[in-house]
């Protein structure tokens, strides 16, 4: 078995992945610029999406976390040559989280106005949260699936039809949802906040539909479940229970920082909407690393390769710095034009000013802490993500979080609370794993 870490080995993972990923935030980033410069109540739309985004981005979170799973378990039996054992897993976990994702689509759709109000959304904002989530939970089953399959093709140590899978379903988004929201004069009327939840419902079934010709083209994986289960399901469900507890833990976080942000005005949930989706944009750029350390990590430690594994950790850690100061210097050089792509609105702006450069400052810390969340991941080492991140966000990010609030310090309090997050995520896990595997080195 190879155990290749080379910088063009790890690029030929990690790029593919980093393009892939950075379509998920790009769908609701296209939504929130086209949205935030309709004619039409901009802000309140603009307000709206960025809620309906953060409480679907904890649906998708929740349950996508089959992605991690299935990759940590298919890539351990690669690296034992062992695949034929597990090869009717990927179906029978698919078959779990598609299941689920219609039980949350019953239960949540005639309570939307509920949910939202527990965002602090109302009047004008909240009307526009439902009836965009109303049309955008429509595609969470598609959008499950395909995560499960990417999930599959990363075990595999396969991320370039992803990749392409991807970024079919980007640009059909982005297309629909200048077409749908704006219209075509005397063709298609414009649908405003509903077309952006139109389009991005049609890219997700697209996506599904390639995600599951790809996998059948190009592997010898099944996609109909057969029964029993697979002798690993129950590590894949133990997996999958850490990864909900800390995917809540996660939500938590994006929760408060939302609901706080809602509370300050609709100039305050605007703009936060603009710098946070920023941010994930931020983070799936680096999550193509995390993917490399998540494929590769689990591949090593199925191989028993462990010196191999503590040298992937050394290169990843150099490479995320670098990302990360990358990305902060990028985002300064491109400072203001940025903001205008998303409003004109000047109390948007000025908030939003006001805080993305913390956005910016923890670019560096956020990608040593994904990358290693990538790693654990692959390790199958659950169960300790869920304490840091339980530690990170009850601990760390809730008691500042209050703090500076109390003293008025609103999209601050937020960001700066963020920074302590990401950073109380990303030094434990570090510590922990040179701890774990450093003896092992020694040892053999």
């Amino acid at each position: 078995m190879s155990t290749d870490i080379s910088f063009k080995h790890i690029n030929r993972l990690a790029i593919p992945a980093l393009i892939s990923g950075v379509s998920e935030p790009i769908l609701s980033l296209t939504d929130a610029a086209i949205i935030g410069n309709v004619d039409l109540n901009a802000t309140e739309s603009l307000a709206a999406v960025g809620i309906v985004t953060t409480f679907i981005s904890m649906l998708i979170w929740v349950l996508g976390q089959t992605r991690s799973a299935i990759s940590s378990i298919v890539s351990q039996y690669v690296g034992a040559n062992k695949l034929d054992q597990i090869k009717n897993l990927p179906a029978q976990a698919i078959f779990i989280i598609t299941s689920l994702s219609i039980i949350i689509i019953i239960t949540t759709y005639p309570f939307a106005k509920t949910i939202f109000k527990l965002y602090n959304a109302s009047d004008l904002i909240l009307d526009y949260s439902i009836v965009y989530y109303r049309i955008r939970v429509l595609g969470f089953p598609f959008t499950l699936f395909t995560i499960a399959v990417f999930g599959a093709f990363r075990g595999l140590q396969n991320t370039y039809h992803p990749m392409l899978i991807a970024l079919t379903g980007t640009l059909i988004n982005i297309v629909l949802d200048v077409v749908l929201v704006y219209g075509i004069e005397g063709v298609i009327p414009a649908m405003h906040i509903q077309g952006a939840a139109y389009a991005s419902v049609i890219a997700q079934i697209i996506m599904a539909l390639f995600s599951t010709y790809f996998l059948l083209k190009k592997t010898n994986i099944p996609l109909i479940p057969r029964f029993p289960f697979n002798q690993e399901i129950r590590r894949f469900i133990l997996m999958i229970i850490n990864l909900f507890v800390r995917t809540i833990a996660l939500n938590v976080t994006l929760y408060y920082a939302s609901a706080f942000a809602t509370s300050y005005g609709a100039e305050y949930i605007a703009a936060y909407t603009i710098a946070i989706n920023l941010w994930f944009l931020g983070a799936f750029i680096v999550d193509g690393y995390a993917s490399a350390g998540n494929i590769l990590s689990g591949k090593l430690l199925g191989a028993k390769a462990y010196k191999e594994l503590i040298r992937l950790s050394n290169k990843l850690i150099r490479y995320g710095i670098i990302i990360g100061v990358i990305l902060g210097l990028v985002g300064g050089l491109i400072y203001h034009p940025i903001g205008h792509l998303f409003t004109q609105e000047p109390e948007v702006l000025n908030a939003f000013y006001e805080v993305f450069w913390i956005v910016l400052l923890m670019q560096p810390f956020c990608t040593l802490a994904f990358i290693f969340d990538g790693i654990f991941k692959g390790l199958g080492k659950m169960k300790y993500l869920r304490n840091v991140l339980l530690f990170a966000t009850f601990l760390v990010f809730l008691p500042v979080l209050f703090w500076l609030d109390s003293l008025n310090y609103k999209l601050y309090a937020i960001f700066i609370g963020i920074t302590l997050w990401i950073i109380a995520r990303g030094i434990p896990l570090i510590v922990k794993f040179r701890k774990t595997f450093m003896p092992l080195i020694q040892n053999g």
